[in-house]
């Protein structure tokens, strides 16, 4: 028994949450996978997972071996590296995660500078609007928007975004300007998402208000409600990020910025088991203070108070 190819396969299984996803994520057959699993048993004399129908459970033994077994893996991966030369210079392939429309904007351009200064360094970039779990799917680093919720993850913060409220000068000159939230009750929207998520929320002074404007024009997808209001379609409700451009066009323009104050977070996140790979160190360095920049030149003026 290749005792730690069974220690790579038990984790991959733990990490999957069963044999069978256990055997897809490995793209190994599932007898293969339950049988190294069996031999690990066999081997150490106890029980270390308990099989059910759907998923597995971890003995007590099980998961006292687990956490020991991820740092010797951490170790012999971390060894590895040594010997290829990854710590000595920034090279290898980097893979990164980050929500589609804000890689587009804010984080694309930025790699491909990153790229230029270090040529021996290649990316693999993961561009999706869903939680990417690093660990499970062999990520370097991700980049989130909004409140952490994994407390086990290293994160550098790195800026801040807001929601905006914007319309065309044309629609505004044709169906006039709200003053408040709850005038857009009288005003079309373009919006993205389901029809339970049509409301608008605002925030002030620990006061929420939920406006429900008339929907002109439903998309699954941001940018296309961004599109739909600069043709005069209706006001759309955005992440500053997806209208940066439109503001200095004058395409858009930005309405009720008094009335809602908060800001979300935007971080850089990766998991630590050991001395960070160069290639990772140097993408952090370089990205985080120029995504911050990039962060920064985006912010829109502090509000001002609602008359």
């Amino acid at each position: 028994m290749d005792r730690l190819d069974a220690m790579q396969v038990l984790l991959a299984v733990v990490d999957a949450g069963s044999l069978s996803a256990g055997s897809r994520k490995l793209n190994a057959p599932l007898p293969s996978v339950s049988r190294k699993v069996a031999e690990l048993e066999r081997f150490l004399g106890t029980r270390l997972l308990i099989r059910t129908s759907r998923n597995i459970e971890l003995t007590d033994a099980g998961r006292d071996y687990v956490d020991a077994i991820r740092q010797v893996v951490a170790q012999v991966e971390e060894a590895e590296l040594r010997a290829s030369g990854e710590y000595k210079v920034p090279r290898g392939t980097l893979t990164v995660t980050m929500p589609l429309a804000f890689g587009r904007l804010c984080v694309l351009p930025l790699t491909f500078d990153f790229l230029s200064e270090h040529p021996e360094i290649d990316l693999n970039v993961l561009a999706l609007d869903r939680t990417v779990h690093l660990m499970e799917e062999h990520i370097d680093v991700g980049i989130r928007l909004g409140e952490l919720t994994d407390s086990s993850l290293y994160a550098i913060k790195v800026g801040t975004f807001r929601f905006l409220t914007c319309a065309s000068p044309a629609y505004l000159a044709r169906k006039g300007r709200p003053s408040s939230p709850e005038e857009l009750a009288g005003h079309d929207a373009a919006v993205y998402g389901a029809i339970e998520d049509a409301a608008w929320t605002y925030e002030r002074d620990g006061q929420r208000i939920r406006a429900t404007p008339d929907i002109r024009f439903r998309i699954n997808s941001n940018p296309g409600a961004v599109a739909a209001a600069r043709h005069g379609i209706g006001i759309v409700r955005v992440p500053n990020y997806m209208v940066a451009d439109e503001l200095r066009s004058g395409e858009l323009v930005s309405i009720l910025d008094g009335h809602d104050e908060r800001t979300f977070p935007v971080h850089l996140v990766y998991v630590r088991q050991g001395l960070l790979p160069l290639k990772l160190r140097v993408f952090l360095d370089w990205m985080a203070p120029r995504l911050r920049e990039r962060l920064r030149q985006l912010e829109p003026p502090d509000p001002a108070p609602p008359a």
